[in-house]
């Protein structure tokens, strides 16, 4: 017999407090009626609210996780899942790759395969990724290019079992978002985590971004997500200062 059958024979009484908050959190999200990716209010301001501890308030948003409703976001604390089934471009929200908005602008792509593997993943990627330590991990390192112009260096961190065609693919002119909304299931990326900064150029980046002088890159790490709320990928991009500028449209 397993958990839910368990939980199913016991009275609302009778279950463990956590589980007792989750229906109450359930219930009170669903009335909100919010829309997938809609942040929650921080765990502290949960646990006034619903009088309970937060390690209780954590254990209840742990449980809707693992049903689906939620999703947590590194750093951020937590959100509404999207609803299964919904496609990206009905509720106007995708994350467009590199490809993507080079195809948008009539630009011609390529890249430069570096390196392609499979490997186990860290510590730190399973944590992100929200695999286990060990599991396979596909990595890619390309350097991406515009009109034959080099823009960035890229490297892509990503379950295998999300796409396992990742593997055998050469991405010298593939799309990797192409070869995600392909697979069974499909992953579409829908939002991402993204962060920025500027800094001078460090290591190999000098060589492969092809620079000279005192040229500044940006620097950017990417968690995204697909139409489940699940981590996919993990990514840094290093682009040329001089060739990319980053555009962003802030919401509530």
């Amino acid at each position: 017999m397993g958990a839910r059958e368990v939980r199913a024979l016991l009275t609302p009484d009778e279950l463990p407090l956590y589980l007792r908050l989750a229906e109450r959190l359930l219930a009170d999200l669903q009335a909100a009626d919010g829309e997938g990716g809609a942040r929650l209010p921080s765990e502290r301001q949960l646990a006034e609210r619903y009088e309970a501890s937060r390690v209780t308030i954590r254990a209840a948003l742990g449980e809707l996780r693992e049903r689906g409703v939620l999703v947590s976001l590194p750093a951020r604390g937590w959100a509404l899942a999207a609803p299964p089934g919904v496609r990206e471009e009905a509720r106007g929200a995708r994350v467009l790759g590199f490809s993507d908005l080079a195809g948008q602008r009539g630009l011609r792509t390529r890249s430069r395969v570096l390196s392609s593997a499979v490997r186990p993943a860290t510590v730190r990627e399973a944590e992100l990724l929200r695999t286990v330590a060990g599991a396979e991990l596909f990595e890619l390192r390309r350097i991406r290019y515009l009109n034959d112009l080099v823009i960035a260096l890229e490297h892509n961190r990503l379950p295998l079992a999300v796409a396992p065609a990742m593997a055998t693919t050469d991405f010298t002119e593939t799309s990797l978002y192409d070869v995600l909304r392909a697979a069974v299931p499909s992953q579409a990326p829908r939002y991402a985590d993204y962060s920025v900064e500027a800094r001078h150029a460090e290591g190999d980046e000098h060589e492969h971004l092809e620079l000279s002088g005192p040229v500044p890159i940006l620097a950017a790490t990417q968690l995204t997500f697909n139409q489940a709320g699940v981590p996919i990928e993990l990514t840094f991009q290093a682009y040329r200062g001089d060739r990319y500028t980053f555009h962003a449209s802030i919401t509530d």
